[in-house]
């Protein structure tokens, strides 16, 4: 059945603005953010030029942004069949599929011309050349759901990616630190995503969304997010170890991460999920921060 959008009341343009940004969660920038900043660091050798760090800022934030507004677009009929999601601006008809379309044109257009100062400015070509890639990458997440359970790595590919983005748009290449930490952000994310994809089990198995969840039930779904959070601690020991940029202070920061980890699937259970919206936001929230910043006090301390 075709999704059938109630009447776009006329809104002053902040207000949909206002609204888009909620309904983006743009405060769920800081999961990806601070890694994406800490590889800038790490990359810079110190701190980054006050033009790179903009650039990279600006790339994130447009990036993200189209990211999500192309993934509320392409999910509205099954977000509207949701009772979780059914709230949101494209189904509650808040805002309209025109104006998603335009924000993700313009979020696009900003993304390209951000990377494209790397190299107008810095003469570095690679974020440019891989600005399209990149973008088709972040915004595959709802379409892959529809046909393969592994749409949760995917979308922890799309973060992962943030940090040798960053890499690249400041040196011009790739080394091992950057890619132990997309591996670590790639399960960090795909674990706490399979937790959060346990809200929607009905909903998933009557629409035929893959997930994890709706594909192995929740109890071994829960199992399969504590194995991939494992794996991300491991991944985030051999970042440390890769470089001797990063030292105790990172890791006692993976060391509080485990820890909160350990919280956040003791926070649920296959018979009840009803702390999954602070095992995902607050406790994953904390942990990219904490890495983020504990990292960077590292990089800086060991210049």
């Amino acid at each position: 059945m075709a999704l059938v959008s109630p009447a776009i009341p006329p809104l002053p343009l902040p207000a949909k603005l206002g609204a888009f940004a909620r309904d983006i969660k743009i405060s769920h920038t800081v999961f990806a953010l601070p890694f994406a900043l800490l590889s800038t660091f790490m990359a810079s050798n110190g701190l980054p030029s006050l033009g790179k760090l903009g650039l990279i800022l600006l790339c994130m934030v447009t990036a993200r942004s189209l990211a999500m507004a192309s993934n509320r677009l392409l999910d509205a009929q099954l977000d509207a069949l949701n009772p979780r999601t059914a709230g949101r601006a494209i189904p509650a008809g808040r805002l309209s599929r025109g104006f998603y379309r335009a924000i993700s044109l313009l979020c696009a257009v900003a993304f390209i011309a951000s990377t494209a100062g790397f190299l107008w400015f810095y003469r570095n070509p690679w974020p440019l050349l891989l600005a399209v890639p990149v973008l088709a990458c972040l915004c595959a997440y709802p379409l892959l759901k529809r046909f393969t359970r592994l749409c949760h790595y995917h979308l922890g590919l799309a973060l992962g990616l943030a940090p040798v983005c960053a890499w690249i748009a400041i040196r011009g290449n790739i080394a091992a630190p950057p890619l132990w930490m997309m591996g670590a952000v790639l399960c960090w994310t795909a674990g706490f995503d399979i937790i959060y994809a346990c809200q929607d089990y009905e909903s998933d198995l009557a629409c035929g969304v893959f997930s994890v969840p709706s594909r192995v039930g929740i109890a071994r779904a829960l199992w399969i997010a504590r194995a991939t959070h494992l794996v991300c601690v491991a991944m985030l020991l051999a970042l440390a170890n890769s470089t001797d940029q990063l030292g105790v202070l990172f890791r006692v920061g993976i060391g509080i991460a485990t820890v909160l980890l350990v919280i956040e699937h003791a926070l649920v259970r296959a018979d009840d999920l009803s702390k999954a919206g602070l095992a995902f936001f607050t406790v994953n929230g904390i942990i990219s921060l904490l890495l983020g910043i504990f990292g960077i006090t590292d990089v800086l301390l060991h210049r």
